[in-house]
C-alpha cells in the first residue's frame, strides 16, 4: 500500500478521507494536529452586555458558510431571524 500525503490534502479532503477510513489512526493525527494549530476565536467574554447578539451573530454566519461551501441550504429545523 501506498504511503498517503495527508499534507497534499486540504482540511475538507482530510476530513473526508479519515470519514470514510477511520481505521487509519495517522489520517486522525494529522486532522487532529491541524485543527489544533487554529487560533482560537472569541466570540464575547460573558460579561459582555452583547454577549447573546454576539453568539447569535457568529452562529448565523457559520450557518452561512456552512450553505455556501455546499452548494446547498442546510436543513436546520428554524429559520434564523435578524434582531432589531
Amino acid at each position: 500500500m501506498s504511503r498517503i500525503n495527508y499534507d497534499a490534502m486540504s482540511d475538507a479532503e482530510l476530513k473526508q478521507y479519515f470519514l470514510k477510513h477511520r481505521g487509519d489512526q495517522a489520517a486522525l493525527q494529522a486532522y487532529l494536529n491541524r485543527i489544533n494549530q487554529r487560533p482560537l476565536r472569541i466570540i464575547a467574554s460573558p460579561e459582555d452586555p452583547d454577549f447573546d447578539e454576539k453568539v447569535q451573530a457568529a452562529i448565523r454566519q457559520k450557518l452561512k458558510a456552512a450553505r455556501s461551501s455546499s452548494g446547498e441550504q442546510a436543513n436546520t429545523g428554524f429559520e434564523p431571524t435578524e434582531q432589531e
